[in-house]
């Protein structure tokens, strides 16, 4: 199995080694592909508000020491070629081989994939692929996608995916899992341009129930032909979000 990890949560001065034992010990280094979380400011990214780095130059150095790569959330829903070309230095910055950009609209991710062909470009789990001709139609853009929490329990589905080493479920979930209709992305998306504005959760306007973070079973989703996973980190309370 192949892991991506959150670095969501992160103190500041902790090293991103160090905080990787403390906070996943189960996962050993060398099943870990890659680390996603913000380094510089940039308006591209969605899917949580930005507030300041949390990979650090060091924090990277100490990855790329150990074969872990870069994922870069590049997840707003709004591009626009001119904040593209704004981010095209922080972009130039971690251009190698094994690092990745999540990418939620198809316009950006083509752009990357011209401009910086060693990025794997990654279909983010906003982009809510929950049909077979969703995720064809992703797959025949983007490198790898990742899959709606939801889905990891409809095994008749997953099972009939096609190329499901390039699919990327998650190994545990938190609010995300039972909200019904995520309007929290799109409100970030707007708030990370701008540095202001509402945001938005279904949660005051839809009540469900609230599981805190739930295991799934790995095993399970690996005898299915699976072998990449998303890991989150849970907040105090055992929530990943509201």
């Amino acid at each position: 199995m192949r892991f991506t990890i959150s670095a969501r949560g992160k103190p500041d001065g902790t090293p991103i080694l160090a905080f990787l034992a403390r906070n996943y010990a189960t996962v050993a280094i060398a099943d870990i592909d890659s680390v996603f979380g913000f380094v510089e400011r940039t308006p591209l990214y969605g899917g949580r508000v930005f507030v300041k780095p949390e990979l650090t130059p060091h924090d990277v150095g100490e990855m790329y020491y150990a074969n872990i790569g870069v994922r870069l959330p590049l997840t707003n829903h709004y591009v626009t070629e001119a904040e593209y070309e704004e981010t095209a230095p922080l972009l130039q910055k971690y251009h190698r081989d094994g690092n990745a950009a999540i990418v939620t609209n198809d316009e950006l991710a083509k752009w990357i994939r011209r401009d910086f062909p060693k990025y794997r470009i990654e279909a983010s789990v906003i982009k809510n692929l929950n049909s077979y001709a969703r995720v064809g139609a992703a797959l025949d853009l983007y490198d790898t996608v990742v899959l709606p929490m939801e889905l990891n329990g409809d095994t008749a589905f997953i099972s009939g995916l096609p190329n499901k080493e390039r699919i990327t479920l998650f190994a545990n979930a938190g609010c995300a899992l039972t909200c019904p209709s995520k309007i929290c992305y799109v409100s970030i998306s707007k708030y990370n341009k701008t540095g202001d504005g509402e945001f938005k959760c279904s949660q005051p306007l839809k009540q469900r129930d609230m599981l805190g973070m739930i295991d799934f079973d790995l095993d399970a989703l690996q005898a299915l032909g699976f072998e990449r996973f998303k890991l989150l980190r849970s907040r105090p309370g055992g929530q990943t979000g509201y």
